[in-house]
């Protein structure tokens, strides 16, 4: 018996079936090819696009993450409410900023530049009781801030100072951590103004003990490190030997960790004291030098601060 052949509508529907299959085919040859080592070029855009998807780390004022040794860092020192208390408070922050950047072109040398910073007190002792009867003032916010605008646009840093007077540094720098855990802010303690119960600052030469210093120091490691923020100036002031006990000190993750010879007078006293602080065995420990223009006796020129031996990471002008 004869069968109908197929109409024409049938042999469309084949070749559409037809031409499916090859399409698959070809379409799995290409993934076979391109997982043995065939064109990468998709997964090269994924990396990219990965690469690109990753946050940046935050670098420092002019960029960077290291402080020390590559940057020679110097700042005014002060606060607003007395030009008595440093060069910083002198005219208005953006005024500093300026005379601040002059004074510290001077001290870059080849391959070391240099990196200014605004040490505003942000915890100021005193010689009256006060709040709590802490025998300290604590910075405004609002001038903290302020300060902190001015570095920011000066391309500096800015370093919190603490005097706790009655107070201890540990309490006193949890309460700045809204700006400490910031890229571009350092911290700085000054144990001529930490009191023992009973002490009135200014009556008595301050000291702290080497535990509340690693307490402090180990928490702000701990902050930087936990953020992945650049590394951040740690700076402890130090005025006579026995005001710290830099020995028992201990070395942190993620910190410029630097003893400032503090102290105003001749030239000749100052080199002295300078040696006798930077003769300790401590080695972790970058060196500063703290310098008056009010009480120093013929003040030292920056070729002459960078004539000692060794020559200050840390330049502090009040």
């Amino acid at each position: 018996m004869a069968t109908a052949s197929p109409s024409p509508a049938v042999f469309r529907r084949r070749r559409l079936v037809a031409l499916g299959v090859l399409l698959l085919i070809v379409a799995g040859a290409v993934a076979l090819l391109t997982g043995f080592g065939g064109d990468d070029k998709p997964a090269k855009q994924q990396a990219s696009a990965k690469k690109a998807a990753a946050p940046k780390l935050a670098e420092l004022p002019r960029g960077g993450r290291q402080l020390l040794p590559d940057r020679r860092i110097v700042a005014y020192y002060g606060a607003p409410q007395d030009d008595e208390l440093g060069a910083l408070g002198i005219g208005t922050p953006a005024h500093a900023a300026r005379r601040l950047e002059r004074q510290a072109k001077p001290y870059a040398t080849p391959g070391r530049p240099v990196l200014p910073a605004m040490e505003l007190i942000a915890v100021t002792a005193a010689a009256h009781p006060g709040e709590g009867e802490r025998y300290n003032t604590r910075q405004d916010a609002a001038i903290i801030d302020r300060y902190h605008r001015a570095a920011r646009k000066a391309k500096a840093l800015l370093v919190l100072d603490i005097q706790p007077g009655r107070s201890d540094f540990f309490t006193e720098a949890r309460r700045l951590k809204r700006w400490l855990k910031e890229p571009d802010v350092g911290l700085a303690l000054d144990p001529e103004w930490r009191m023992d119960p009973g002490q009135v600052p200014g009556q008595v030469i301050g000291h702290v003990d080497a535990r509340e210093v690693n307490a402090v120091s180990a928490w702000l490691s701990q902050l930087t490190v936990e953020r992945k923020l650049p590394q951040k100036l740690f700076l402890i002031h130090q005025f006579t030997n026995d005001m710290v006990d830099d020995t028992q000190l201990d070395p942190r993750a993620g910190l410029a960790m630097v003893l400032n010879a503090d102290g105003f007078g001749t030239r000749e006293l100052k080199k002295v004291k300078y040696k006798a602080f930077t003769s300790s065995p401590r080695r972790f420990f970058g060196e500063g030098f703290k310098l008056f223009y009010r009480e120093d006796t013929n003040l030292m020129t920056p070729r002459q601060v960078l004539r000692l031996k060794p020559p200050p990471d840390v330049v502090v002008y009040e």
